[in-house]
Formats: structure tokens, sequence, C-alpha cells
């Protein structure tokens, strides 16, 4: 499916915290046979902490920062990549990202993101002071929209049919690729 000519020879997952990146994102990279990487773990190894300790020991915008030099070190090739949440918050990353990878939104409701978001602050989910999951969510959905080549909706799907739609969606994108 990949093309080793193609300078986009990975695959990003953005999308809200619970939509399913690292689950699915797993799951793809095995079914093409390729690495995974977790950007959130990527963070906690670098910074010898859990991103909910970041977030409480250096604020938002110190994880800001974090999340966005751990992205920039990301030099991978034919790697799946499950960013957070909040990678979008960073132009620079994203673009790095976008250098080398279809860039997958999975997009999950806004009720439904809500039912399975259950404690925010120890998963570590960006927000700042005084902001809502609802402010949260209008301000990614325009992120994610933004940075995405490829929309995947979540409504009424299982993991496997999410997992159906991905393979389907980035065979269609990788021949577009292919092509350049």
């Amino acid at each position: 499916m990949i093309n080793n000519e193609s300078k986009k020879d990975n695959i990003v997952f953005i999308g809200m915290p619970t939509s399913g990146k690292s689950t699915v994102g797993v799951i793809v990279a095995k079914i093409l046979g390729m690495d995974f990487v977790d950007a959130d773990i990527v963070i906690q190894k670098a910074e010898g902490q859990k991103l909910s300790e970041i977030i409480s020991d250096r604020g938002v915008d110190g994880f800001l920062e974090c999340e966005e030099r751990a992205i920039l070190g990301i030099d991978t090739h034919g790697a799946v990549i499950a960013t957070g949440g909040s990678a979008v918050y960073s132009a620079k990353a994203m673009e790095h990202l976008a250098q080398r990878a279809v860039i997958v939104y999975l997009d999950v409701e806004k009720e439904e993101l809500f039912g399975r978001l259950r404690n925010v602050k120890e998963r570590g989910v960006v927000l700042r002071e005084g902001e809502t999951l609802d402010d949260m969510y209008d301000t990614r959905l325009r992120l994610y929209e933004k940075y995405a080549d490829v929309k995947i909706s979540e409504r009424g799907s299982t993991l496997e049919d999410t997992v159906g739609m991905v393979i389907d969606a980035l065979q269609n994108a990788y021949a577009g690729v292919s092509d350049e």
C-alpha cells in the first residue's frame, strides 16, 4: 500500500482524547506490517514523568512545549504514529508530521466523547484554566479539520468498523500520493 518513493510513508492519527488513536493505530500497524509510535509515551520517556504530572508541574504551556519537542524528534519511516489530542495546538509539530505522513482524523461525536472521558486530570488531558470540555471540543475540532488528510467518522461504529474504514481510506489516500 505504501509507496517507498513517496515521502509520506507514515500514518498519523489525530483526534480527541478517547477517540481511539492508540488502539486503532496499533491494529492498523499490525495489519499493514508497520512500526507503531505513541507520541504520549515518547513524551513520558523523554520527560521521565506521566502526562498528568508534566501538566501539574509545568502547566499547560510547559506540557505543550514538551509535546512539540517530542513530536519534532519523531523521525521515522514506515510507522503509524498516534499523537496526543493536543498535538494540533502546535503548527510546527503538525507541519513536521504532515511532511512525512497521511494524517487521519478519528472523529467522535461530542456526546460520545463526553461519555468516554472519565478522569480528565489523571488522563493528562490539556485544558487551560477556565476552559470547559465544550470549549476544548470546539477549538480542537477546527484544528483537526484543518490538518486532516482523511476524516473517519466513528459514529455508530465498532472498533473493527473503524479499522476497516481507516484501511479503505488509506488505500485511497496512498493511491493519490503515489501519483505525485
